[in-house]
């Protein structure tokens, strides 16, 4: 699908219930993201709202909220330019175009908070969906990572790390007051 009627905003604190929702499951199975699958939903919430510099969420017309992406600083200090993103689409809505939007949109976004780069430090291997959704928005492979992540059933797979530099439109200024 195209993406459309999916509409993005800043997350708000009445939209955790369904934040949790959509990303428990997928933070359960343990496939894409380093966190323990026993994760608490209160440190849960704050890897996922409470860290970031920024949280978004995407919703479908007639469908509530079908993803959630976050923006933080890859790096503290001197690598702060460059943001790091996570995205999760609920599990109804894939394959409608809310992670490609999210993607875009957080470029944009990131562009407006000041990052000049976006990185992916652990795209793993397994999500071949999201590799090639990445690299459809411009993202390069910059290294593999022999077994960096502990999958549950495919047990030590490669992630990979993916980069771009990003547009600045105009004479946009770097923010420099980057958390971290």
């Amino acid at each position: 699908m195209n993406g459309e009627g999916i509409r993005i905003r800043t997350f708000r604190p009445d939209d955790w219930p369904a934040v949790w929702a959509v990303i428990e499951p997928v933070l359960r199975a343990g496939e894409t993201y380093p966190l323990d699958p026993a994760i608490s939903e209160a440190d849960a919430r704050r890897a996922w709202i409470e860290t970031p510099a920024a949280t978004f969420v995407a919703t479908l017309p007639g469908s509530g909220l079908a993803g959630t992406y976050y923006i933080k600083p890859n790096q503290p200090t001197l690598g702060a330019h460059v943001c790091n993103c996570g995205y999760i689409v609920s599990e109804t809505a894939r394959g409608e175009g809310v992670a490609s939007a999210m993607c875009e949109h957080s470029q944009r976004q990131a562009v407006s908070m000041g990052f000049r780069a976006m990185q992916y430090n652990l795209v793993v291997s397994t999500n071949t969906a999201a590799f090639r959704l990445w690299q459809r928005h411009g993202f390069q492979l910059v290294g593999t990572l022999p077994g960096a992540f502990r999958h549950p059933t495919a047990g030590y797979v490669d992630a990979h790390v993916m980069y771009k530099q990003l547009q600045r439109q105009g004479n946009a200024r770097i923010n420099q007051r980057f958390p971290g």
